[in-house]
């Protein structure tokens, strides 16, 4: 518990505290304004009324403290601290999801759309977020009907003789062909940024006046692109829902329920609401601070930052996390809570989208938890199977062997927790000896992985008694295990029915396969997780199968690395005249050294050197 003792010796300045619990370990990073004030508002009668956070606080043995100059530099502080010691307390957002943006520079000759996942200041425009690479090109297909732009770098649409596919089915002016002028060109690429940025007003304005010029100049045939650019346009319009006044932002809104924290996020852009994610977190703080420190971490992982970010309630020292992603977009940065208006129509549907993903998670828990239980009951399992691992091997006759692991949580595949393995003790084909190289090396005494309740093998007692025999080897208590062997096809010669055998499901203990019914729950989520194991340790073998077909001579040769083989091919055309070169050609060629030279003949010819190759 902390006590006033604990903090008497606190500055009032700007800085960011620890909490630590008996054995030493930080459970809790925060930051505060005023150190002193913050850390005491924990302690004696004056703490958290909450019974979560009175937990918390009860668990706290110790807490030190860290300096700093500005309130900025504490935000940036806990963010590293959070990521460096993971609190238990704390939110802990490892987002691996990508987005993607369209980018177009303006200062190309014939500037050209493209799908990124990174946005770096080099002077081009970026339009988005999407939420992922198929939405992005949705919308570039949806766009090149309206802007007939060019499809392909300047280099490969300059190398035709005639125009491209696209430009047949009205999709490509072929400015390559010179079939558009870079001024009319430019104006399309100006509209199509327009449009991606939302000022559909703007847009229209710009391409009835340049139909209206060429009509007075009696270009009709121009005029006609520009009435059909503007009719693609209005309709396309129509198609949209507004959501509000203009600008891009994003908003959130929260949903609390104990200490389950939802939070939605609506991506607004030109006034279109253009997507959106949803969080989950256990938290047991203030509503508030939660809030703050996601919006630190979240910001944090280079997702794009609009100029408005609209929050539901409001932050502690707004002004601090404002300056900080100021810094980060290159631009000014507001977070404000709406009292009125539109913006906070859009606040209040963020809340809503919350609120229903909170109560669409229950019912997947729910649904979950039942198909559980049902499943530990057919399996005479102690408890419902939480987290459910399973193991498959994928190999060509003991060749370039590996073994997959996928981990499903609560019914549900948690991709994050997969695993491949490269089989390296195991040269015959065996499948046995190489399930057992992969479970021992996933139950390996340093291992601080949290272990698994049920483990399901790809197979049927050999491969069950392979799984036990490790198990006990290693001293691996409290997880359960079965096989799961495939159905069988089975066809008599003389009848032109092909009959297929039962899945089957095997225990310890047991000689004859336990009976499930084929299409009942328990057996199909068995039969998922089987075949993810299997889809994943086929992947991988095809990417492992493929690097060693398709290797290089020049693959493992000291002092040659990726970026010195390309350079060699490069320099030299082919893998044959790297060959023929001699030493004193290898040495010239661009960022080979002598070293590197004389390791790369020895390894094609043999040493000693050929005679007169130096």
């Amino acid at each position: 518990m902390i006590t006033q003792a604990m903090i008497e010796n606190f500055p009032s300045s700007p800085g960011v505290y620890l909490m630590k619990n008996a054995e030493g370990t930080i459970i809790y990073v925060g930051k505060a304004r005023n150190l002193k004030k913050r850390v005491r508002s924990y302690a004696g009668d004056t703490r958290d009324s909450r019974v979560h956070i009175r937990f918390m606080v009860q668990l706290v043995r110790s807490v030190d403290y860290l300096v700093t100059d500005t309130e900025k530099e504490a935000l940036i502080l806990e963010n590293t601290l959070i990521k460096q010691h993971r609190p238990k307390y704390n939110i802990n957002l490892r987002d691996d999801k990508t987005y993607f943006s369209l980018r177009m520079d303006m200062k190309e000759e014939f500037p050209r759309l493209s799908i990124v996942r990174k946005i770096p200041s080099d002077g081009a425009r970026y339009f988005g977020p999407y939420a992922s690479a198929t939405s992005a090109k949705e919308v570039l297909k949806q766009l090149y009907k309206m802007f007939p732009l060019r499809h392909y770098p300047i280099a490969t649409c300059m190398a035709r003789k005639r125009p491209c596919l696209y430009h047949q089915i009205k999709q490509c002016s072929a400015p390559c062909c010179g079939l558009i002028s870079a001024e009319e060109y430019a104006a399309l690429a100006q509209g199509a940024a327009l449009f991606l940025e939302g000022k559909n007003t703007e847009v229209a304005r710009l391409y009835r006046a340049k139909m209206n010029q060429a009509s007075e100049q009696m270009r009709y045939e121009d005029a006609a692109r520009y009435r059909d650019l503007l009719r693609a346009i209005e309709v396309t319009v129509e198609r949209q829902k507004m959501v509000a006044q203009s600008g891009d932002s994003d908003v959130f809104g929260v949903h609390r329920e104990a200490d389950r924290m939802q939070i939605a996020l609506l991506h607004i852009r030109g006034g279109t609401l253009t997507g959106g994610r949803s969080f989950l977190f256990d938290w047991e703080l203030e509503t508030e601070e939660g809030l703050a420190s996601f919006l630190n971490e979240y910001y944090d992982l280079d997702a794009p930052i609009p100029p408005q970010v609209l929050i539901p309630v409001p932050i502690a020292e707004p002004s601090a996390l404002e300056e900080l992603l100021s810094e980060k977009a290159g631009k000014k940065v507001t977070i404000a809570v709406p009292q009125r208006g539109p913006k906070l129509e859009m606040v209040k549907l963020a809340g809503k989208n919350a609120e229903t993903a909170a109560k669409e998670r229950l019912a997947r828990e729910s649904s979950s938890a039942t198909l559980l239980t049902e499943l530990a009951e057919k399996l005479n399992l102690p408890c419902p199977p939480r987290r459910i691992e399973c193991y498959d091997i994928s190999n060509i006759q003991g060749e370039m062997a590996v073994g997959s692991r996928v981990v499903f949580i609560d019914g549900r595949a948690d991709k994050s927790l997969y695993r491949r393995y490269r089989i390296k003790g195991v040269l015959q084909s065996d499948d046995f000896a190489m399930m057992r190289e992969v479970l021992s090396r996933r139950f390996k005494a340093e291992s601080t992985e949290d272990k698994p309740d049920l483990i399901v093998v790809d197979g049927g007692l050999g491969q069950l008694g392979v799984l036990n025999a490790v198990l006990d080897e290693l001293e691996v208590t409290g997880v359960e295990a079965a096989g799961l062997a495939k159905s069988r096809v089975a066809r008599d010669m003389e009848s032109e029915e092909i009959e297929r055998s039962d899945e089957r499901v095997f225990r310890p203990g047991r000689k004859n396969a336990i009976a499930l019914r084929q299409s009942s729950a328990p057996l199909l989520l068995l039969v998922r997780i089987r075949d993810e194991a299997h889809r994943f340790a086929v992947t991988y073998h095809k990417e492992v199968r493929s690097k060693v077909l398709t290797g290089s001579e020049l693959d493992g040769v000291p002092g040659i690395g990726e970026k010195r083989k390309k350079a060699l091919l490069k320099h030299f055309g082919s893998l044959k005249r790297v060959k023929e070169a001699t030493l004193e050609e290898l040495k010239s060629a661009p960022g080979m050294t002598e070293t590197a030279a004389r390791a790369l003949v020895e390894r094609l010819h043999g040493s000693p050197l050929p005679l007169g190759r130096e």
